[in-house]
């Protein structure tokens, strides 16, 4: 039972990671989209690219789980 929760547990991780690296690509877009313009909104670019660092973050994070340490 328990291995059962933790493939749950590891299938939605992978769904979760997909989503996000979606996410990063469509404001990876965005992003250039919004520096094309040649009088774009300087500060909603800032925070867009912020957006874009969290979710690389948080990719990060998720792939250290689903990852086993190898070194451990």
């Amino acid at each position: 039972m328990n291995a059962h929760v933790e493939m749950e547990h590891e299938e939605v991780l992978r769904v979760k990671l997909a989503v996000l690296r979606q996410e990063h690509r469509d404001l990876d877009e965005a992003i250039a989209a919004l520096q094309a313009v040649a009088h774009c909104d300087q500060l909603r670019l800032s925070r867009m690219k912020r957006q874009k660092l969290q979710l690389k973050d948080e990719i990060a994070r998720i792939e250290d789980k689903l990852i086993p340490d190898i070194l451990a």
